[in-house]
């Protein structure tokens, strides 16, 4: 960070100047200019090339900044994560020279929109850690006392990864109100166990093939004989590697939520995305199977290593709407005076009353 701002002119000295010129890119540029700025970041061997090692840093480093707090998690566990990262990364670029193939400006834009949280955290380190720095915050899990936590699917590190794909108030406390390895794998318990939650759920299948994936139902799972919910669901993977996926605007068959239908055009069952049975993310009601298929509706490809999936274990968190606080002279003043670090910076210019 320290050779980018100063523009690597290697003589250890930052300017007033330096800072002006990043801010300006790093924190008021145009988006594009903001993820050149990051791409910069994260050639850590400063070699002008992306490589595989160049990313491994980077997460390492993310990892033990946000999680190393947590001593239940270990670096072995960091490591772990790292490889999920990593394996939804391309690295297209071959450059002469170089042992390890590259990753193109074009494969991190990409990777950006399937890693949110890591693009959220880069793109905000110059804002002090103790005000609420974006893409730092992981979810409060809250589960009984009586459910060993060796048997969880959502580590934290997953719940920091879907979190980047929310808002900050829904990223407060997450609360586990169906896991089938303690409640049975019940289709009527799950749907029980979940009545007296209104907000969004966020749901997590492990399948008998070790993969791990799920939807982000904004929408309560409610009885329809169609598609319903809203732009906020999406998909997502988390092992063995992790990426999200947002609605595309194809189409609006983002939430599906079927029960007792006779008729075959309406599968019982509940899913995201697709169409009727070729879902992006479907299981059926009696929760013995489903399947999962590339879908325009996310964006997204086959979540599992085969389309017909057998799930293992079955989990469902209820996601507790935070209240967002808003002070009753935040939108009063001037530009300048609402955005205090800016107008202390122009002050040093003095320009501090342009706006008066």
């Amino acid at each position: 960070m320290f050779d980018l701002v100063t523009q690597n002119r290697k003589d250890q000295k930052l300017t007033f100047q330096d800072m002006v010129v990043a801010k300006a890119t790093y924190e008021k540029g145009t988006k594009d200019e903001i993820e050149e700025f990051i791409f910069c970041l994260i050639d850590v061997s400063g070699d002008n090339i992306v490589g595989r090692s160049d990313l491994e840093s980077v997460l390492i480093a993310i990892f033990n900044g946000i999680l190393a707090k947590d001593s239940e998690l270990s670096s072995n566990s960091h490591q772990d994560t790292v490889k999920i990262y990593l394996n939804s990364a391309t690295f297209s670029k071959h450059e002469e020279g170089c042992n390890e193939e590259s990753m193109s400006f074009d494969d991190f834009r990409s990777w950006c929109t399937h890693v949110p949280s890591v693009r959220k955290f880069l793109g905000s380190l110059l804002t002090p850690p103790d005000s609420g720095r974006s893409g730092s915050q992981v979810p409060h899990l809250l589960y009984s006392e009586n459910i060993d936590s060796n048997i969880i699917l959502l580590r934290k590190e997953y719940a920091w990864h879907i979190g980047g794909a929310l808002s900050l108030h829904e990223l407060e406390e997450w609360k586990l109100l169906y896991h089938s390895a303690f409640h049975g794998l019940s289709f009527n318990t799950f749907s029980g166990n979940i009545s007296n939650h209104e907000g969004p759920t966020v749901l997590i299948i492990k399948d008998k093939e070790g993969c791990i994936y799920g939807g982000y139902a904004s929408q309560p799972w409610e009885r329809h004989a169609d598609f319903y919910g809203d732009m906020k669901c999406f998909l997502f993977q988390l092992y063995p590697k992790g990426s999200i996926f947002r609605p595309t605007g194809a189409n609006n068959n983002l939430q599906w939520c079927a029960i007792n239908f006779s008729s075959e055009d309406i599968p019982n069952g509940i899913g995201f995305g697709g169409r009727v049975n070729h879902f992006g993310l479907f299981i059926s009601a009696n929760f013995d199977g489903g399947h999962t298929f590339s879908c325009s509706t996310f964006g997204s490809p086959c979540l599992s290593k085969t389309s017909h999936i057998c799930p293992e274990v079955i989990e469902c968190w209820g996601v507790n709407i935070g209240a967002i606080q808003v002070k009753n002279d935040a939108t009063k003043g001037t530009v300048l005076e609402r955005f205090k670090e800016d107008r202390n910076m122009l002050k040093m210019v003095g320009l501090a009353n342009a706006s008066d």
